[in-house]
């Protein structure tokens, strides 16, 4: 999504950890921009912008100027970026450069709204599987997102990715058989006929059974014939008889 949003940056001539701690200290990090067959840029940002446009509503999709001073302003997207593990504040941005004529392949979320009938009517549970979709389209046409009213689907229902309403340039490159959500019925249901299932198998008479107890009887048998052929190694010959 284009937004008209323009993001301050200053080149950086060195890098290491000693100038990511010298920029942290100035309440700035380190980010590096490339593509559209440039050469690459070192530069430093602050990441309270970057933030903002994370916590947005297009997110990491936002498309935004990056105005490189005495280099460059062009469109970007936030390609990447490195998080503290602990602490949780961003540590490192990647910047790829935007070309506006070219069609990019992206990831958009789905967000649903309403209460499906099955849910409140017929007892279900409302399952989301996953929640974006990848598509292909101009950058001035990506969405926020894809907002889609569930409150008329019914026990059985899903909503699947070739479901989802496209415009202009979009094209739908997930799977439109892929399922983001779905009404079913309560896990409940489903054990009771699972009980249901063993129990009936477990009354209908079967070999299983008789394989046990042969197996049994085998064992005993080969035990006690194992047994008996200990006993007579182990015997001795009475006394006033010869060795043969």
């Amino acid at each position: 999504m284009r937004k008209d949003l323009i993001i301050a940056a200053e080149p950086r001539s060195s890098r290491g950890k000693n100038e990511a701690r010298r920029l942290r200290v100035a309440k700035l990090i380190p980010a590096v921009v490339y593509g559209a067959g440039k050469a690459p840029v070192p530069v430093s940002v602050s990441p309270k912008d970057i933030v903002k446009i994370l916590n947005s509503g297009a997110g990491g999709n936002t498309i935004f100027d990056l105005n490189i001073a005495g280099l460059e302003n062009t469109p970007v997207m936030l390609k990447d970026w490195q998080n503290h593990p602990l602490k949780e504040n961003l540590l490192h941005v990647d910047f790829i450069r935007i070309d506006l004529s070219q069609r990019l392949r992206i990831r958009v979320r789905v967000l649903t709204i309403g209460d499906p009938r099955g849910v409140k009517e017929e007892g279900g549970i409302y399952e989301t599987i996953t929640r974006d979709i990848e598509i292909e389209c101009l950058p001035e046409e990506i969405p926020e997102s894809f907002k889609i009213d569930v409150t008329e689907y019914h026990l059985g229902s899903s909503l699947r990715a070739g479901d989802v309403p496209l415009s202009g340039s979009m094209k739908l490159l997930s799977s439109p058989d892929q399922v983001i959500s779905h009404v079913i019925a309560p896990a409940k249901v489903v054990e009771e006929e699972v009980a249901v299932v063993e129990g009936a198998a477990a009354a209908t008479p079967g070999a299983a059974e008789p394989e046990v107890i042969k197996k049994g009887k085998k064992e005993e048998e080969g035990k006690e014939a194992e047994k008996g052929a200990k006993g007579e190694k182990a015997e001795k010959p009475e006394r006033g008889e010869k060795k043969k």
